[in-house]
């Protein structure tokens, strides 16, 4: 059983990185959408093309309160609930299975 706890700590591990690495992606664009960012340099480009699909549906269900964009909180948030409740709970199982 120790493989399958070693694969699924390793699984959270890199779920926990890659969940890391979107939560920065979102603080970014959320910090350019302050400013008047070029369109066409291909960072800010990388940016909306990365957070646009999860922040679209989001800002849709909730509009805009206040005149203010929330999508990149809620994300935020729903970032941080899988880090917490899901990575936690792999890493624990791992550990009880290994």
């Amino acid at each position: 059983m120790f493989v399958v706890a070693n694969f699924v700590s390793s699984l959270a591990m890199v779920l926990d990185y890659a969940l890391t690495f979107y939560w920065w992606i979102i603080i970014a664009r959320a910090l350019l959408s302050w400013v008047s960012p070029d369109p066409y340099n291909p960072i800010v480009q990388f940016l909306h093309r990365a957070t646009e699909p999860v922040l679209e549906p989001i800002r849709r269900q909730m509009g805009y309160g206040l005149g203010i964009d929330l999508s990149p909180m809620v994300v935020l948030l729903v970032i941080l609930f899988l880090q917490k409740f899901l990575v936690h709970s792999m890493v624990q199982w791992a550990a009880h299975i290994g």
